[in-house]
């Protein structure tokens, strides 16, 4: 299959923002320099995907000023509510490493349907969830796809949707116990194949490192998979050396600020547990914090750290070995099963797309 290039994978990327109204008419996009902090790119990438955008009358390119959105070519979300039925999404945020793929495949299936796309970002806040489905549902869309906040407690206005039969699938996090349809990866199955390459290695003081959240489904399944792994090689997981207060990748604790503070926090551990050998970290920027720290404190060794996602950088390889997510397969399937709901047609209620593990330095395309 014809790997598609970087920037193209970036035009298409801002392209699906501007169509579902992330970026509505008007709106200042990205810097070059900004993009390519954002998708870990060179410059000319960058460049070449803002051309490719201007080139097609969707942005607009001034001079010192910046690249915006053409006033002609988008619509605000709701925009579409003539001819063109809706659908929701609503993701709680999405980077080079995880996320955009999913929307890039859900926008594809919508206009191969005949439906517009409407996205919302809760941003981690179930507030900010609540709303954007109140907003949606007041749009009239015909359906709602969800990636579900981190939170303990299932949202309110979710278990109503469902009461109501109110066509809903849940992406990525999946709400047991409720007759949500899911799609999203076998997290277990993935934790303990990413884990168990850990132990082939001869590693045994492995932490597991994860953000401070609720005892959210998909962070409990990715430590139920570490802990299998061991029990695998008649082991115990010591949880004396996890790491479990992390926050800076959290959507609502995004920044600087919450960088820094979990840089300390992995350096004091780094003092206090020097007999950590390796890691398994449940997220791909956490494993970048790890790096930097442990490169710092000169105990950094290639093949240390294991992670779920990764940026797809062509040309590139693998900075850790990871589980890369059928993200594209994640979209696809959760467009198709919301439509088989919203047709009254027989569908399952979950649905596991392939993984597979990424090893370092592996190209992770092709």
């Amino acid at each position: 299959m014809k790997q598609v290039p970087l920037y193209e994978q970036i035009h298409d990327t801002i392209l699906t923002q501007i169509d579902t109204g992330v970026y509505p008419p008007g709106e200042k996009l990205p810097s070059e320099k900004e993009l390519e902090g954002i998708y870990h790119v060179s410059r000319i990438t960058a460049k070449k995907a803002m051309n490719l955008l201007a080139e097609s009358g969707r942005i607009v390119r001034m001079p010192g000023k910046g690249s915006f959105v053409a006033a002609h070519t988008a619509a605000l979300p709701g925009a579409s509510a003539g001819p063109c039925p809706l659908i929701g999404l609503i993701l709680d945020g999405f980077s080079p490493s995880f996320a955009y793929h999913i929307l890039h495949s859900i926008q594809s299936v919508c206009e191969e349907e005949g439906y517009s796309l409407v996205l919302r970002c809760s941003g981690g806040s179930l507030e900010r969830e609540t709303k954007a489905i109140e907003d949606l549902v007041a749009l009239g869309v015909r359906g709602l796809i969800i990636m579900c906040v981190h939170n303990e407690n299932y949202n309110e206005r979710i278990l109503q949707l469902v009461i109501d039969k109110f066509p809903v699938v849940t992406i990525d996090r999946q709400l047991k116990g409720l007759s949500v349809p899911f799609v999203g990866t076998d997290n277990v199955s993935a934790a303990r194949e990413l884990t168990r390459g850990l132990l082939e290695q001869g590693f045994r003081r492995i932490a597991f490192v994860r953000p401070e959240a609720h005892e959210t489904i998909t962070l409990l399944d990715r430590q139920t998979g570490f802990q299998l792994a061991f029990n695998d090689y008649g082991l115990i997981a010591d949880e004396s050396l996890w790491i479990t207060n992390l926050r800076s990748t959290l959507p609502e604790s995004t920044g600087e600020e919450y960088g820094k503070q979990d840089i300390a926090i992995v350096e004091e551990y780094l003092r206090s547990h020097p007999e950590t050998e390796a890691f398994m970290a449940s997220e791909y920027n956490l494993a970048r914090i790890l790096k930097y720290c442990l490169e710092k404190a000169g105990r950094y060794r290639e093949d240390m750290i294991a992670c779920f996602d990764g940026p797809e950088v062509f040309l590139g390889e693998a900075e850790f070995t990871h589980v890369a997510q059928g993200e594209r397969e994640i979209g696809r399937a959760s467009m198709e099963l919301l439509l088989k709901t919203i047709r009254g047609q027989d569908r399952p209620m979950a649905v596991l797309a392939p993984y597979r593990i990424i090893r370092r330095n592996e190209r992770n395309w092709g």
